[in-house]
């Protein structure tokens, strides 16, 4: 079955101060996909507050949680969900995991957005996305069914905080650094989570900046192209895909923008094929 690409032009998760070219980026992605294969959920134009909690612009990311959400329970088959920042994968993963037992996730990141709350040093959303849907992360916005750390594979990641690298540690969750990223690696950690399926979540900045430059966050010494495309070959060869996505893209300019799409357009191809 043919997937169906679900574009979230969220920014009001990101703690930077040009979050505003998150939204500007799901859009040109948008203009490239296939009209009748395409959903765009609408996202608030105001910022939001934070309800009080550690999150900023929590009201505004609850309503785009739960817009998403109505659309996914309409498709079937494969949806491929299109930021807008990582954190438009907290609906995606909750919905894909609901239908697939036994899923894990591969977040392919240069960050593993594994903050809590109290620990977040941005208070920013993006960077709490992952703890959050093990569990551990606003009350408003954890899944009612977490996912499991033994089912949950950081890939490319680089650049990790102090609380997350004691997190990952105590919860005996595997990183494979972006010089031991490729398709062995990525199999190997996949048959060993006894996973039956699994999700890919694909942050554009696992990417070396040197060859991927639209980004708001980037990380030195990230992977090629050449390996993420690999990486993603040898996930859904290992395993019947369940979701994935694609997040964070950042251009600054309408050029910038023409300049980079025809990588993410080969990321989406690789994912949806």
């Amino acid at each position: 079955m043919a997937a169906t690409f679900l574009v979230v032009p969220q920014w009001q998760g990101s703690g930077s101060s040009r979050a505003m070219r998150l939204a500007e980026g799901a859009s040109a992605i948008s203009g490239d996909l296939p009209v009748s294969a395409t959903v765009v959920v609408e996202v608030p134009s105001e910022a939001g507050t934070d309800e009080g909690s550690e999150v900023l612009r929590l009201s505004s990311l609850r309503q785009v949680r739960d817009a998403q959400l109505a659309a996914l329970a309409t498709m079937s088959g494969l949806a491929i969900t299109i930021g807008g920042d990582c954190g438009v994968d907290l609906a995606s993963i909750h919905h894909a995991g609901a239908r697939h037992e036994g899923m894990a996730v591969v977040w392919i990141d240069a960050h593993a957005d594994l903050n809590t709350p109290e620990e977040s040093p941005s208070r920013a959303f993006h960077g709490m996305v992952l703890r959050t849907l093990l569990g551990d992360g606003p009350e408003a916005l954890v899944p009612g069914s977490p996912v499991s750390p033994t089912r949950v594979i950081l890939a490319g990641t680089r650049s990790l905080d102090d609380g997350e690298l004691a997190y990952i540690e105590s919860a005996g969750i595997p990183v494979i650094a972006p010089e031991a990223l490729d398709a062995d690696s990525i199999t190997a950690a996949l048959v060993a989570s006894g996973a039956t399926s699994v999700y890919l979540h694909v942050d554009l900045d696992v990417l070396d900046p040197g060859e991927f430059g639209s980004l708001g966050y980037p990380e030195p010494f990230g992977v090629s192209l050449a390996t993420l495309l690999s990486v993603i070959a040898a996930a859904k060869a290992a395993l019947p895909l369940a979701g994935a996505a694609v997040t964070e893209f950042a251009p600054a300019s309408a050029d910038d923008a023409a300049d980079d799409l025809g990588s993410i357009l080969r990321i989406i191809g690789a994912l949806a094929s």
